[in-house]
């Protein structure tokens, strides 16, 4: 009875352990990922930043209704903007404001192409590190390695613009008509500064919203190499 009982023991302990090992080869194996992939995983999710959220920035009002990126006044124009809506010229200050988010959503059109150089051109020299960062970790990256070159080839691109859209003007006016105002100190803002740094900051902000989602939402990951690398951080 003694022997029914162990070969009974034994064989399923055979049979176990034969199921195991086939569920074992079954599983996906682990294989090594280098710099090289991540840093390539990681420029594809820019990349993406780029195609699928930048370019909302560039329809009408993809800067002016977006909450996330809308330019505002800057502080030394917030009281133009108080003065002439107290004055009951409030349809002109929100001409001023839609104006200079107009030549935002103009210009990043054009500049697009920069920022796609931009990221292909870039080495991560520590992508591992920067895959287990923060949410936006490549992107401050993109940021850090970037923003001052691209500011310097995006500034002519948002006076261009500027011009285009008509906003120099309406600015001209906008500060002629609250400078002639008795009592109130001149202003003479430098806005083609201005918006080239809020519209880089939009930019940059729309390519993390992409990044965030690649990392946190597995159906975001729509490539096998955006599955391979950011699986690594899941």
């Amino acid at each position: 009875m003694k022997h029914i009982i162990l070969s009974c023991v034994l064989i399923f302990n055979l049979t176990a352990c034969a199921e195991l090992q086939q569920v074992v080869h079954q599983l996906p194996q682990n294989t090594p990922i280098s710099n090289g992939d991540i840093a390539a995983g990681l420029r594809q999710a820019l990349d993406f930043g780029i195609d699928k959220q930048v370019s909302k920035l560039t329809e009408t009002d993809g800067f002016y209704k977006n909450d996330l990126v809308k330019i505002l006044l800057p502080e030394e124009l917030q009281k133009v903007d108080k003065t002439l809506r107290d004055i009951g010229l409030g349809n002109l200050a929100d001409e001023g404001l839609k104006a200079i988010n107009r030549a935002a959503e103009d210009a990043v059109k054009e500049a697009t192409p920069i920022f796609i150089d931009a990221v292909k051109s870039i080495t991560f020299s520590d992508a591992k590190n920067i895959l287990l960062g923060n949410d936006n970790a490549a992107t401050m990256y993109l940021t850090h390695k970037t923003e001052t070159a691209l500011y310097d080839k995006f500034n002519p691109v948002i006076k261009h613009s500027f011009n285009k859209v008509g906003a120099d003007q309406i600015w001209t006016n906008l500060i002629s008509k609250y400078n002639s105002i008795p009592f109130t100190n001149k202003v003479n803002p430098d806005l083609t500064d201005y918006v080239t740094k809020e519209a880089l900051n939009g930019v940059y902000t729309m390519i993390a919203v992409e990044e965030k989602e690649i990392r946190t939402q597995l159906n975001s990951r729509t490539t096998d190499l955006l599955k391979k690398v950011f699986a690594l951080q899941d």
